[in-house]
């Protein structure tokens, strides 16, 4: 089928909304009209080179949410006219990874930036003549998506598209990171460094997991308001700032927990984020930085005498299958704000606009809003 979508053609280039040709969906895939689309950081990522792509052109979207409109042979679960999320993190169910309840290090993780179909390792998208890499093998970019179920969870018909397209990567990787990968304990001082999208998600993970203390840290002052209401119970500017006043309010024990969610990592942070840490506790690094960048800076000998844990993260340690139904459980029974963190709602073509309020300081999450002008 023809229809349009947000086209990457080089580094450094605005996205192009453009005409696409998308393909039918084969054996143990599903066909998905699109209604929201999540506009996260990571998307960027590839923009810049941060996220290095085999080739151009790329569709861009790995959040989103719609309704299936088709149903390959073999599909099991789904059927048209059910509401679904697309999760960025394929789950096969049979890989060591996945067997062992890691189902997001599943192995099908492997080919996400590749392009190729889970199913056939064909291209389902075509613009200008030329094979389209989907950001994840989605591209929510697009009103309209073909996709491996694997990628597909099934929610509730009474969630808003908007607010559902949130919980495929964003809402549960940062919530993740503190009640998954942190492993925030009732009583303990948290440190969430960014509070964007990904950082207010950890925040409001470190409030449910019961944090006596959250230390919200951005730059932005607008961001730092908001981190109140979500939850945080002090807010700082910088690092730098931070220490002292932790310091006191911990009685020099420091954060048994720090997350670190900006939106882009420098090797540089890992040092001063293990300061707020308390000795044997956690530093979480859920922000992504460029992947040719290898310098950390840390102190080697405070690293090891006190005996903290620097952890990696993705998806926030979340099965898509278990975690996004129960994300958007706890929205509906008022434990999860979700409504407050879309900031703003943009139309397709004004996606350039939408990452352009992100990179300010003006969004929480952006979303991309599809209506019937665009199927």
């Amino acid at each position: 089928m023809k229809t349009k979508g947000a086209v990457l053609w080089g580094i450094d280039e605005a996205w192009s909304v453009e005409e696409i040709e998308l393909g039918d969906p084969v054996a143990g895939e599903v066909q998905i009209r699109m209604e929201a689309a999540g506009m996260c950081h990571s998307d960027h990522h590839i923009v810049t080179g941060a996220t290095p792509m085999p080739s151009f052109p790329v569709m861009g979207g790995h959040e989103g949410s719609g309704v299936i409109t088709k149903v390959g042979d073999g599909v099991v679960g789904f059927e048209v006219g059910d509401h679904v999320v697309l999760s960025f993190i394929p789950a096969c169910g049979r890989c060591p990874s996945c067997a062992s309840g890691h189902s997001n290090l599943c192995d099908l993780g492997a080919g996400l930036l590749s392009g190729q179909a889970i199913s056939d390792g064909s291209y389902r998208i075509q613009a200008r003549g030329q094979n389209v890499i989907p950001m994840c093998l989605l591209g929510t970019f697009s009103p309209y998506m073909t996709v491996n179920q694997s990628q597909v969870v099934k929610i509730d018909k009474d969630v808003p598209f908007e607010l559902a397209a949130l919980v495929g990567c964003g809402v549960p990787t940062g919530w993740g990171s503190a009640t998954h990968i942190a492993d925030v304990k009732p009583g303990d001082s948290v440190a969430i460094i960014g509070v964007g999208g990904v950082g207010m998600s950890a925040l409001q993970g470190a409030v449910a997991s019961g944090a006596r203390h959250i230390f919200a840290i951005d730059p932005v002052p607008w961001k730092r308001e908001q981190a109140m209401k979500f939850g945080a119970t002090h807010t700082y500017a910088s690092i730098e700032e931070a220490i002292v006043p932790i310091m006191e309010v911990t009685w020099g024990r420091m954060c048994q927990e720090t997350i670190i969610t900006v939106g882009e990592m420098k090797g540089d942070l890992v040092d001063p984020a293990l300061t707020l840490t308390a000795k044997g506790g956690k530093c979480v690094v859920t922000a992504m930085g460029f992947m040719s960048d290898m310098d950390v800076k840390l102190n080697s000998f405070l690293f090891s005498m006190l005996q903290k844990d620097l952890k990696g993260n993705i998806f926030g340690g979340c099965n898509a299958r278990v975690d996004i139904p129960q994300l958007l459980d706890l929205y509906k029974s008022g434990q999860l704000n979700l409504a407050d963190m879309v900031t703003r709602t943009y139309t397709l073509e004004q996606i350039n606009d939408g990452y352009r309020d992100m990179l300010d300081g003006k969004n929480i999450r952006g979303v991309i809003r599809y209506t019937e002008a665009d199927w």
